[in-house]
């Protein structure tokens, strides 16, 4: 009888998207108003932060 072993694999930019919707998802149930503004889409995702850039969701 053969052993069978569990591999698991890790995705790490799978991984790291899905902490970033998690961000996402605190900061928005966080939020006074119905949606989060650019601005704080970036800051949430620290976009643009170190470089001066904008989002690409503007």
């Amino acid at each position: 009888m053969a052993l069978s072993r569990t591999q698991t694999v890790q995705d790490h930019v799978a991984l790291a998207e899905i902490e970033l919707c998690g961000e996402l998802m605190i900061a928005a149930s966080a939020a006074d108003g119905e949606r989060l503004s650019p601005d704080r889409i970036d800051e949430v995702l620290k976009v643009g932060t170190d470089r001066g850039e904008r989002s690409p969701y503007r």
